[in-house]
């Protein structure tokens, strides 16, 4: 890594500093990074909803939903983060946040290990504007695709990957992630096909 900084590890870190709680909501969150951090912000509901969490009813929706508001507000450049009162007040169990974070060190240090400085024209500001906007669709497209099986997860694991590269300026990150986009929108085509076809 360029600069051997954690990102994904110490954001996962500093999440798991909450989780010593009752119940976490998503207002504690934001209070928790701040406002103003938009890309650490959005790089939660991402990883969470590649844990065991996502097997939560609606739990991938409502990540998907918060990742596209904050991917959306950050294509806009809005300066501080807005959400609506469902999503700020939404909770998840202490134990059970601590728990999907474990499951996710393995996948953040994998992601820190192999963070490089790369192709550039994908983290400038017109490549940042496009990230964002995948970011969006991505988070908008899960809660449509709730029932098909990996496809949450998938898109989560694209918006980590360009989180990361923005953060880490590695923009190989950043087209990793639209790859995994583009293989994720297969899916729900391979099932539904299959299901026509039965």
């Amino acid at each position: 890594m360029a600069d051997g900084g954690h990102y994904v590890r110490d954001i996962l870190d500093q999440l798991d500093e909450l989780s010593g709680r009752d119940k976490i909501s998503v207002g504690d969150v934001v209070e928790a990074f701040g406002p103003t951090a938009f890309l650490p912000l959005l790089l939660v509901p991402a990883l969470l909803v590649t844990s065991p969490l996502s097997g939560i009813p609606l739990f991938s929706s409502l990540c998907g939903i918060t990742i596209g508001l904050i991917s959306s507000q950050l294509f806009i450049q809005r300066q501080s983060l807005w959400l609506p009162g469902f999503l700020w007040k939404r909770t998840v169990r202490g134990q059970r946040l601590h728990e999907g974070i474990v499951k996710s060190r393995s996948l953040a240090d994998w992601v820190d290990r192999h963070l490089g400085d790369r192709l550039h024209a994908f983290t400038s500001a017109p490549g940042r504007a496009m990230a964002y906007l995948a970011c969006m669709v991505a988070g908008f497209a899960m809660p449509f695709l709730e029932l098909v099986p990996f496809s949450s997860s998938l898109l989560g694991l694209s918006v980590v990957f360009i989180v990361t590269g923005l953060l880490a300026v590695d923009g190989l990150f950043v087209l990793l992630g639209y790859c995994i986009i583009a293989l994720a929108s297969m899916i729900p085509v391979f099932v539904f096909t299959g299901l026509l076809s039965a």
